[in-house]
């Protein structure tokens, strides 16, 4: 299921046509009716039923949902760092087990060894590989000047601030020449202007290089700004709310964010995060009072 929000298909027929052409590109990662459950004390916990979808060579997938919906569980069955319960994964037509160098992860943490300099750390996986240690040093030279750390090249993570050991985790992946780029809420720790910063060097990098991102986040604006696609996933169990079409054109800019366009897309999907329904109902707390009767605040 797909929308481009209807006013903006009225017009603006250019949208439909960009996601027209979008479709016409191969298909990279095909998900079909993926579960995932867990057992517990009280019996079988479903985290996740029936999602499925597709991304497309060079799309930019973001997912997003209310916490608690199973952002990360897929995003590390996707990886091949969980396994699912029923349902399969597609990978350039072949079934996904386990962990494999065509696809690489970037999490919320660093994940940096913080015994080994940037260019270190970007070589490891091509070393894992067999690499002998001057190729994989070139090859991880080359990522370490397309993520703009050339300098800082020799330089250990202490000595990095948050966006650049991100940009170092970053260029690990994509050493290995993965078909497609998992990312676990990347940015979330960052403060706000490096995070500004870091969603800009991330389309920088898309636009220069072969790769298919599927991006978890909980900030909508990220996710707006970001994406071709928006996956809404609801709670208990986690499940596909809607495909959303990001109707803002291509190449993103922050002055968008005021656009009308911009605001409207934000808004959807603050309407399907934030329905009140059984997904997102607010918990209430039990009445125990911690403070003097009179002290009253809303």
């Amino acid at each position: 299921m797909n929308l481009v929000l209807p006013s903006y298909r009225e017009q603006a027929p250019e949208v439909a046509a960009r996601f027209a052409k979008l479709y016409e590109r191969a298909v990279v990662l095909e998900v079909k009716e993926l579960a995932r459950r867990f057992a517990s004390d009280e019996g079988t916990v479903a985290a996740l039923e029936g999602i499925s979808f597709r991304a497309h060579r060079r799309e930019l997938i973001c997912v997003i949902g209310p916490s608690g919906c199973g952002k990360s569980t897929l995003i590390r069955i996707l990886a091949g760092l969980d396994e699912q319960s029923d349902g399969q994964m597609l990978l350039d037509g072949k079934p996904v087990r386990g962990p494999g160098p065509d696809r690489g992860m970037v999490f919320q943490g660093y994940t940096l060894f913080p015994w080994r300099t940037v260019i270190q750390n970007v070589m490891f996986g091509l070393e894992m590989r067999g690499h002998d240690r001057s190729t994989a040093e070139l090859e991880a030279m080359e990522w370490v000047e397309i993520v703009g750390l050339g300098r800082f090249a020799n330089a250990y993570p202490y000595q990095l601030s948050g966006g650049m050991k991100q940009r170092v985790a970053i260029a690990r992946a994509l050493a290995n020449r993965p078909r497609i780029l998992f990312m676990d809420e990347p940015f979330a720790a960052l403060d706000a202007q490096t995070r500004a910063q870091m969603q800009s060097y991330l389309l920088q990098l898309w636009k220069q290089i072969d790769i298919t991102i599927v991006f978890v986040t909980h900030d909508l604006e990220e996710a707006v700004y970001l994406a071709d696609r928006i996956v809404v996933l609801g709670t208990h169990p986690g499940h596909i709310k809607e495909i959303v079409e990001v109707p803002v054109p291509r190449p993103r800019t922050r002055e968008q964010m005021i656009s009308p366009v911009f605001i409207a897309t934000k808004k959807h999907l603050e309407s399907l995060i934030h329905a009140r329904d059984t997904d997102t109902e607010t918990e209430s707390l039990p009445p125990i009072r911690m403070t003097q009767v009179g002290d009253e605040v809303e």
